[in-house]
C-alpha cells in the first residue's frame, strides 16, 4: 500500500505585517514571534497530503532559538505527527545557505528520501523574504524542486504533479520523488487548531538537535558560512498614483488614452 513520507520546514518570525529594518541593516527582532505566515500554507498542504494518502507520516523541522519550539508546537496542534528543532549557539548568524545545509542534514538524519518522500516549505518568510531555502535544501540533497506551487493535482509514491505560477501564466510540472516544493498562499486555506490538538501539542515532545547531533561541518554553519548577507534595506515606498479626470467612464477612458499617448505608452 502506498504511503507518503512528508516533511515541512517552518520558521518562527516576527508576527507583524511590516517587519522593520533598523539603521544597521538588520531585521528588527524585539517583536512578538509566531509561525511564519506563508509556512502556514505549507503546513496545511502537508496535512492535506497526509489525509489524502492513508498511512502517511509527517514531521516539522525548524532552525532557530529555543523559543522557536512554539512555532513547532503550533504545527503539532494542527496535526503534524512530530517535530525537530535545530538549536545551537553554533548556528547563530547563519544565512539561508547555512540554514538549508542544516535542514538537509536533519532530513538525512530522519531518513528522508526514496519513494513517496516530499518536503514542503512556504514560498518565503516575512523577514528575510529571500525564498531561497526550499531550492537550497533540494540542492544539498540532490533532489528536484519547484517553487511558487499553487496546486497539487496528483501524488503517488513515484512522483508529484503540481501547478506553479509563472509571470505569463501557469505551468504544470511532474517531479519524481523525493522532491522539495515551495508553496504559495493560493494553494489552500489553512485550518485552525482544535482544543484537543492544542492540548496534545503542549504535552508533545519536541526533539532538539545541535551541530554534533547532525555531524555538521563547522565551516558551513553560523558565521562561518561561505555566504553572508551584507545588509538589508526596506522596500522603497511607492509614489502615489495619478487619478484620471472625467465625469463619465467614456470621458475617463479618453483622458487615459491621451495621457498614455503623452507618455508614449500608446
Amino acid at each position: 500500500m502506498m504511503s507518503l513520507q512528508l516533511f515541512v520546514c517552518v520558521k518562527q518570525t516576527p508576527s507583524s505585517t511590516s517587519v522593520a529594518v533598523d539603521s544597521t541593516g538588520r531585521i528588527q527582532t524585539d517583536l512578538p514571534m509566531a509561525l511564519n505566515p506563508l509556512d502556514e500554507y505549507a503546513v496545511e498542504e502537508t496535512l492535506r497530503l497526509k489525509e489524502r494518502v492513508a498511512g502517511s507520516k509527517s514531521a516539522a523541522l525548524s532552525l532557530g532559538a529555543p523559543s522557536a519550539e512554539e512555532a513547532l508546537r503550533a504545527t503539532l496542534a494542527l496535526g503534524i505527527d512530530s517535530a525537530v528543532l535545530l538549536c545551537d549557539d553554533a548556528f547563530k548568524g547563519g544565512d539561508s545557505f547555512a540554514t538549508a545545509y542544516l535542514l538537509s542534514m536533519a532530513l538525512r538524519k530522519l531518513g528522508a528520501g526514496g519513494p513517496g518522500c516530499f518536503v514542503l516549505t512556504g514560498k518565503q518568510t516575512n523577514d528575510g523574504e529571500s525564498g531561497q531555502v526550499g531550492p537550497q535544501i533540494a540542492a544539498w540533497l540532490g533532489w528536484p524542486s519547484v517553487t511558487s506551487v499553487r496546486k497539487i493535482t496528483e501524488v503517488s509514491d513515484a512522483s508529484i504533479t503540481v501547478e506553479r505560477a509563472v509571470e505569463d501564466g501557469i505551468e504544470t510540472l511532474t517531479l519524481a520523488a523525493p522532491a522539495v516544493l515551495s508553496v504559495t498562499k493560493e494553494i489552500n486555506e489553512p485550518r485552525l487548531p482544535s482544543l484537543k490538538g492544542k492540548m496534545a501539542a503542549k504535552r508533545a515532545a519536541v526533539a532538539k538537535w545541535g551541530a554534533s547531533d547532525l555531524g555538521a561541518d563547522a565551516s558551513l554553519i553560523g558565521l562561518s558560512s561561505p555566504c553572508a548577507v551584507a545588509k538589508l534595506s526596506p522596500v522603497p515606498s511607492r509614489a502615489g498614483g495619478e487619478a484620471v479626470p472625467g465625469s463619465t467612464p467614456e470621458e475617463k477612458a479618453k483622458n487615459l488614452a491621451e495621457k498614455l499617448k503623452e507618455l508614449k505608452l500608446l
